[in-house]
């Protein structure tokens, strides 16, 4: 495994260790660094078959993917990052892991994968998308954190769309949203014959709100749904369950 000194850090970027398989990654401190919700996805989607062809739709810097190489036994990931800076961050954080063989990084825009990619090929894909619609909340001045956080570029209309494309009949979605979005989630998704199989809250403690939402999906899947346990990120104010340890999430 290569060390930290011989990874090509630019200005403001680090290394954080993931704490699996010796597993790390680089960060822009000024950009947008991955939080709980990916971390809880990779977890959401471990339960993705042996030999599985993946896609990463709005990869970032790629945490996600790179969870997912400790988490499972894919054939291979590609990860679809449209911000060009991103993604040439994440295709060093995949060298730096010397993943080359597993994962893929495409500095594309999804709305062009249909024209990119094979249709119909895909067992699972994986999407951390941008939560908040257009016209809400306030612009963040970084043009990095809004386009990752705003329907800007991507709308769910987009990641249903393009994924019904790419899936193979009976492939799988696995997604983090906010729960306020679900209603909105649930007619998209069946729009693009996408039915939704199973549900997770995630509360940040059991005093709380739930503020994200766990999601499978299959392509052409009959209506079942099925709706987990609760998920508590913290035992009580200050003390988080998970800590930073990402292997018994």
């Amino acid at each position: 495994m290569k060390n930290e000194k011989e990874v090509n850090l630019k200005e403001n970027e680090r290394v954080d260790d993931l704490q699996i398989n010796n597993l790390k990654i680089i960060q822009n401190k000024n950009g947008f660094c991955f939080g709980i919700d990916s971390v809880l996805l990779s977890d959401f989607a471990k339960e993705i078959k042996n030999n599985a062809n993946i896609v990463d739709l709005g990869t970032g810097t790629g945490i996600i993917a790179i969870l997912l190489t400790a988490k499972i036994n894919a054939k291979k990931i590609w990860g679809v990052e449209l911000q060009t800076d991103v993604a040439e961050m994440a295709c060093r954080s995949v060298m730096f892991n010397n993943l080359e063989d597993k994962i893929e990084i495409l500095n594309e825009n999804i709305k062009n994968l249909d024209k990119i990619l094979p249709l119909g090929f895909y067992d699972a894909i994986v999407t951390n998308p941008p939560y908040i619609k257009l016209n809400n909340g306030a612009k963040n001045i970084n043009e990095t954190k809004f386009i990752s956080r705003h329907e800007m570029e991507c709308t769910l209309e987009d990641i249903a769309n393009i994924s019904s494309k790419l899936l193979n009949n009976y492939g799988e979605i696995y997604m983090v949203h906010r729960p306020d979005r679900l209603i909105d989630i649930v007619e998209i998704f069946r729009k693009y014959k996408l039915e939704i199989k199973k549900i997770r809250f995630v509360f940040p403690d059991k005093d709380s709100q739930s503020n994200l939402v766990l999601i499978k999906a299959v392509k052409n899947g009959k209506p079942f749904l099925k709706i987990e346990k609760p998920l508590y990120v913290y035992k009580e104010k200050g003390r988080t369950i998970y800590r930073r340890n990402f292997t018994n999430i």
